[in-house]
């Protein structure tokens, strides 16, 4: 069973057809869209400040969503996928964004539609990433402008595939 905890009385909600990780942690004040994923080891901690989480939301093993108390909340849009490792911290991710595996996205920073934060990219505070582009780097820097078939095609590919993945295992939990 996942860890599902309230924070003085605050539960987690769910959106429908959620897949969520026998070891997923999930705590407070966190609202989820539809078709959303929280993967093995996982943890999204609305404890300090809410988050809030489109449809369609992959956020995959070991990813850590969280914010700054009375600061920063987490809001992430629809078709975003949150690659394994990577750290979202009190920002703003808009709709269709890949967030690489192991890339840190920090408090008051705005990653803003179809856009690709590289893996391993750090993504400092305050930072706006602009639409329609590809950051890397620490810090993160534009790279280039991405094509509307990457677009359609990576970020939406991905965020499908976890939509298959999961269901591969929404019967065994």
């Amino acid at each position: 069973m996942p860890t599902i905890l309230h924070v003085n009385g605050v539960y987690p909600q769910f959106g429908q057809d959620c897949f969520i990780a026998p070891n997923a942690t999930i705590v407070g004040d966190v609202v989820m869209g539809d078709q959303c994923s929280i993967w093995f080891n996982a943890v999204v901690r609305g404890d300090v400040n809410s988050i809030r989480i489109g449809n369609k939301v992959n956020i995959q093993d070991g990813a850590v969503l969280h914010a700054t108390f009375q600061k920063t909340k987490v809001h992430i849009g629809h078709n975003v996928s949150i690659g394994h490792n990577a750290i979202v911290h009190g920002c703003t991710i808009h709709d269709n964004v890949l967030i690489g595996m192991g890339a840190i996205v920090m408090d008051n920073a705005v990653v803003n539609s179809n856009t690709i934060v590289a893996a391993g990219a750090v993504v400092l505070e305050g930072t706006v990433c602009e639409p329609g582009s590809i950051y890397a780097g620490i810090p993160a820097k534009k790279v280039k402008e991405i094509s509307q078939e990457l677009i359609h095609g990576e970020i939406n590919r991905i965020a499908n595939n976890y939509l298959q993945y999961s269901g591969w295992f929404k019967d065994q939990v």
